[in-house]
């Protein structure tokens, strides 16, 4: 397909793809699932399980093979620009002590997963076809304990957002949690990555490329956004154009080092001067950003996702032990983790719900383990379910927890009282 035809092919699919993502988000908005989920399924719902199944020859017109990177590469233009708000918006909001909460929810939502995923793994070699053929079960094991450990960082942040939560303290904790979440699951990936192809480099790059880039924007990042932002001389548009590239470069070398351009973006927010200025910048990238380029991101690993493989009772039972196990190494593990850091309740609850949802980011991990042959496409299927019900199920539970507290709050307390002694009749 040449490029003169490949041009219409994307100006039809992205509108088939926006109008159905904002179908599904109007259908699911009326039982409270935010618009990320929707985009999310719409994604499935174009793609190879439904659309392909129904009529496999319209689905191979809207969404040719040639057009997946440039849906891929739109996609990420919009990822990039949104985590660049979030991070921006993070830093607005100072919670005390968050710091070694975060950490240790972050310790227990990576290990727990990782060492119960693991164990499925071994538990079920033989018995299930989810194996690769020539990999050894150590590596697959260790693959998907990682892909159970991933938090769904630009899912989390957006559903965050949308809920009006990010000054909240279950909010910034998981937004802190899920980024130092990610960034050791990334490193852990680069690692397993590295052993299964023999090859050591990767994962030293990603390792010390992380190293540097956290160094260089500690000691420089937010004097030069500072200068960058407060110069007289620069124009609106100049700003906005300058601002842009840093993005971007900054983008190229977290992606370049196998750390994922989400990061890059995130970091680079957290670091901008809180102005008037950089308010404008925001206010112009984020908008037509997170509407038309953001949902190309969500709608494209469903283009790859195929349920008819679930059809081996064997596979969909291993399918569902993925997601028990899912969802009591990653909930119950940062419940438990905020708990015992002195957490209430309520925001141990929400923490453990927010570090639940995998989404996009466990489905990346699990193209790149795909393309690279660590995982086949049983495997690969059994765990892009994982990535939907922990997503699915994210916002139910909030609410429902929001619920049980408005009820509490409700409810008077308890007078007690005593009833007046009997009068005594006299005679």
């Amino acid at each position: 397909m040449s490029t003169v035809d490949l041009a219409p092919r994307f100006f039809i699919a992205v509108a088939v793809i926006l109008l159905c993502c904002r179908t599904v988000a109007w259908l699911l908005g009326r039982v409270g699932q935010p618009a990320v989920v929707s985009e999310m399924l719409a994604g499935v719902l174009l793609g190879p399980s439904l659309l392909g199944l129904l009529a496999p020859t319209a689905q191979r017109a809207l969404f040719p093979e040639q057009l997946h990177p440039v849906l891929y590469v739109v996609g990420q233009i919009g990822l990039v620009m949104f985590m660049f708000q979030v991070g921006y918006a993070f830093t607005t909001h100072r919670v005390a002590d968050l710091a070694g909460t975060a950490g240790a929810v972050s310790a227990a939502g990576v290990l727990a997963p990782l060492a119960l995923g693991a164990l499925l793994v071994f538990a079920t070699a033989g018995r299930v076809p989810v194996l690769a053929d020539g990999v050894p079960t150590g590596v697959t094991a260790a693959f998907v304990g990682v892909t159970l450990a991933v938090t769904a960082f630009p899912m989390l942040a957006r559903i965050v957002t949308e809920r009006g939560q990010a000054g909240t303290r279950h909010g910034s904790l998981a937004l802190a949690s899920g980024a130092i979440d990610d960034v050791v699951a990334w490193i852990l990936l680069a690692v397993v990555l590295a052993v299964a192809t023999g090859r050591p480099g990767p994962a030293l790059v990603t390792v010390g490329g992380a190293v540097l880039f956290g160094l260089l924007l500690w000691q420089f990042g937010a004097r030069t956004a500072a200068a960058l932002m407060r110069d007289g001389r620069l124009g609106d548009q100049s700003r906005l154009l300058a601002v842009v590239t840093l993005l971007f470069a900054v983008a190229w070398y977290t992606d370049e080092i196998g750390l994922y351009a989400v990061f890059g973006a995130f970091a680079l927010g957290a670091v901008m001067p809180h102005d008037p200025r950089t308010d404008r910048v925001v206010e112009t990238l984020v908008p037509v950003c997170q509407t038309v380029f953001l949902p190309l991101f969500f709608t494209y690993s469903g283009l790859h996702t195929e349920f008819g493989l679930l059809g081996d009772p064997s596979v969909l039972l291993f399918a569902l032990a993925c997601v028990a196990v899912a969802i009591l190494g990653k909930f119950g593990s940062c419940w438990l983790a905020a708990r015992l850091r002195g957490e209430p309740s309520g925001v141990a609850l929400r923490v453990g719900a927010l570090m639940n949802a995998r989404g996009l980011m466990q489905l990346i991990a699990l193209n790149i383990g795909l393309s690279t042959g660590v995982v086949n496409s049983t495997m690969f299927t059994a765990l892009v379910l994982v990535a939907l019900v922990t997503t699915l199920m994210t916002t139910p539970l909030l609410s429902w927890f929001e619920r049980v507290d408005r009820r509490r709050r409700a409810e008077p307390a308890a007078v007690l009282t005593v009833d007046p002694p009997a009068e005594v009749p006299r005679n």
